[in-house]
């Protein structure tokens, strides 16, 4: 049986085996600070873009810690492919002191520069939409 005499038997295995082993999908860890840096935060998504704006939105909210402390500015990001390594990864940095990350970040963006713009395009966001209030 040939490869495509085998895919009209089954429509889907090319689809389901690439989603299976092909995944293109990437999850961040990522650190925020507030306007004037004395807060860190770090958090884990699968859509950093989306998740910088919803921090964004959130601001002023005192039932999440970013909203509290207005911490929705990006300082950091790491990407891999594995939820259980970003996860994994979230952790660790949390268990951190403020120097280690400190150190993480001034490996990354030793001007300790907003970030928001350059991963955006445009800040603060204009039309954002938080993903639970659509």
């Amino acid at each position: 049986m040939t490869n495509t005499q085998f895919e009209n038997v089954i429509p889907n295995v090319r689809i389901q085996w690439k989603s299976m082993f092909l995944s293109t999908k990437q999850y961040y860890v990522y650190i925020l600070t507030n306007y004037k840096k004395t807060v860190l935060y770090t958090g884990v998504t699968n859509n950093l873009e989306q998740r910088i704006i919803e921090h964004y939105l959130d601001k002023g909210n005192t039932k999440t810690s970013t909203g509290k402390y207005a911490a929705f500015y990006l300082l950091y990001h790491e990407c891999t492919k594995y939820i259980n390594n970003a996860i994994a990864r979230e952790k660790e940095i949390k268990g951190w002191d403020r120097k280690k990350k400190e150190e993480l970040i001034n490996s990354f963006n030793p001007q300790w520069k907003f970030l928001n713009y350059e991963l955006l395009g445009e800040w603060p966001p204009k039309n954002a939409v938080h993903r639970r209030r659509e």
